[in-house]
């Protein structure tokens, strides 16, 4: 294969919404540690996310969801290279320095010539950054395998990007967490949002999965496993 293998990781609520609400200011890390029923369970998402892959593809924009953007106290250093894809940008200067301070290794993949990464690239030797003059998920992925040796990705991005991930047919395993929770809100972020197919000849878009575990956590938590069949 000339890119990684991927998995699409994520905690999902049982109707499939990876957010509390239809904005940036809710967001399910921080809101269901706070909901009974839900809280108590919650860390064993993070316990398994922490045998994820090496390398971990996210967004800016959830960075910022989860307030890099102001956090002053540093993480504790953890080893692994994060791919952190932002074109507004969504980071600022402090976001770029925690997140260095915090990871092995830093890829800032953008399309945007006046990133702040640029600015502070001499300041970290681990912040790498990827120019691309149009966003291309198929040739990052290869750059990912040519430049980086990367085996395995991990993918924790929004609901509209995991649709990008979805139709390109890049997306090979899919590690979900399901929390017990319902949600609800058509405008709440789902597993993989993005473009609807519009016609019965657009069914070959669709995914067919193939269950490896099933496994039931505590605190009415569920951990399915599934191969993507091609």
């Amino acid at each position: 294969m000339e890119r990684p293998i991927t998995t699409l990781f994520m905690l999902e609520s049982l109707d499939g919404k990876i957010s509390s609400g239809d904005n940036d200011e809710l967001d399910a890390d921080k809101d269901w540690s706070e909901i009974d029923g839900v809280k108590e369970g919650l860390h064993q998402y993070y316990e398994i996310e922490a045998t994820t892959d090496f390398y971990s593809l996210n967004t800016g924009r959830v960075m910022a969801k989860i307030g890099v953007n102001e956090k002053t106290k540093l993480h504790e250093k953890v080893d692994v290279r994060f791919i952190i894809i932002d074109n507004k940008p969504h980071l600022n200067e402090n976001g770029i320095n925690y997140l260095c301070n915090w990871v092995e290794k830093l890829i800032l993949v953008t399309t945007n010539r006046n990133h702040i990464a640029f600015s502070l690239k001499e300041k970290y030797d681990n912040l790498d950054i990827l120019y691309y003059d149009s966003f291309d998920l198929d040739k990052l992925l290869v750059d990912m395998k040519e430049k980086y040796d990367a085996e395995r990705i991990t993918i924790q991005s929004g609901g509209n990007l995991n649709g990008l991930f979805l139709r390109g047919n890049l997306i090979d395993y899919v590690n979900i967490v399901i929390a017990p929770l319902l949600v609800g809100g058509r405008d709440t972020s789902t597993l993989i949002d993005g473009e609807s197919i519009s016609k019965v000849d657009e069914l070959n878009k669709l995914k067919a999965l193939e269950l490896i575990e099933c496994n039931k956590l505590n605190d009415s938590y569920v951990q399915l496993i599934y191969k993507v069949i091609k």
